[in-house]
């Protein structure tokens, strides 16, 4: 089946799909096996080599929807991440990085590359110039995540792409927040792709994986890294994350409206301080948000105004849930100070503006105005607590 012109829903539902050619079912059939023949077949299969036939299928489905040649598969993202990190670096090396990533990222980089002497420098801001003064002789990587991670800043994704094929380095994005329903960097001119499959791709809060995009070169210098690292994924989660991807569209479109809906929401309420949300008009990025996004996802972050507990907040919410993961269907909401980048020193939190109270809000698919009315009720049950306690 041509899948070239076909649609956004068709390619997560068709593209990679397992013929199941003995009894004729309509989803992929799976297979178990860690053992493979090895005389007289064409592909020599073992599942720590991403070649199992599940693997193969869902690597096809995931370059597709990035618009890339090839893709593999991780056991979680951050096998993802570190892999492609170190396929392109090495001793004596150099990487220029956004503060404002993933605090698993960082604290990759800042305990790992010292020991491999790898050196490093973080761009505080999202202005090309600041990627460019970092630049030295000796910088082979260039690393993106936008909109990052709590705080949805967002970097220009083709300047970044554009200043790494001027200086003949390697440009990668982590792509987890805006998933390629919103945002297909290669298109941009970014050279790989990065997720943590655990969240949109998998989007039920039952999968833990991670996913890497890019050309076949590319992704084969990733692949000779990543046999030896092992970081492969058991064919049973490849085949939940091949089922869940055949709603992603549908999943994020929702989302996507929500999202806006509660970020607009929640920037006229006068017991909220802070709202950090790329769709929103006064976000200082909002104007390259619409350039390279097709949607602006179902992220949010958000601080509450002085003298209401955040912590306290959370655990009166009846339907969004406290949750340390994102971009399940369901609501969910968690303090990044205490989870997503409780690694990170207080001091390194401070420079990426991570406050204490700074709530991020993964926005699921219920109804808009349930999730206002738990809000809402939140607030109010922390305010009568604290006439009560005064």
């Amino acid at each position: 089946m041509d899948h070239t012109k076909k649609g956004f829903n068709t390619i997560c539902t068709h593209v990679g799909e397992l013929e199941d050619k003995q009894f004729k079912g309509a989803v992929s059939p799976i297979y178990l096996s860690t053992s493979y023949a090895f005389e007289d077949v064409e592909t020599k299969r073992y599942p720590r080599y991403f070649n199992t036939p599940n693997q193969e299928a869902l690597c096809k489905k995931i370059a597709r929807l990035e618009n890339g040649e090839a893709s593999l598969i991780f056991g979680s993202g951050m096998a993802a991440i570190s892999t492609a990190l170190f396929a392109f670096l090495k001793s004596g090396d150099h990487i220029v990085s956004q503060r404002n990533i993933y605090g698993g990222t960082a604290n990759l980089i800042n305990e790992e590359f010292e020991k491999h002497n790898i050196e490093f420098s973080y761009v505080q801001g999202q202005s090309i110039t600041d990627f460019v003064d970092q630049i030295q002789e000796n910088t082979k990587v260039i690393y993106i995540e936008t909109p990052s991670n709590p705080l949805l800043s967002i970097t220009d994704i083709k300047a970044i792409a554009k200043l790494g094929k001027s200086k003949g380095i390697i440009t990668m994005i982590d792509n987890t927040f805006a998933s390629p329903v919103n945002q297909n960097p290669i298109d941009l001119g970014i050279d790989i792709v990065l997720h943590s499959a655990t969240k949109y791709l998998g989007g039920h809060s039952d999968i833990l994986a991670g996913a890497v995009v890019g050309t076949h070169e590319h992704v084969d210098k990733i692949f000779q890294v990543a046999k030896n690292f092992g970081g492969s994924l058991s064919d049973f989660t490849v085949w939940m994350l091949e089922r869940s991807i055949k709603t992603l569209g549908l999943r994020v479109k929702q989302q996507n409206e929500n999202a806006l809906f509660l970020a607009q929401w929640l920037q006229e309420n006068n017991d909220i301080a802070n709202v950090y949300y790329p769709g929103l008009k006064s976000h200082p990025d909002h104007d390259i948000a619409k350039q390279q996004m097709k949607g602006f996802g179902g992220m949010l972050s958000f601080e509450l105004a002085d003298g209401l507990d955040a912590s306290q907040f959370q655990k009166e919410l009846k339907l969004i849930k406290s949750s340390m993961s994102l971009a399940g269907v369901e609501s969910t909401i968690l303090s990044p100070s205490k989870t997503s980048h409780s690694l990170l020193s207080e001091e390194e939190r401070a420079a990426q503006g991570i406050k204490d109270g700074l709530l991020r809000f993964s926005v699921g698919i219920e109804e808009k105005e349930d999730l206002v009315a738990d809000i809402q009720q939140g607030i109010e049950a922390i305010k009568k607590k604290q006439i009560t306690l005064s």
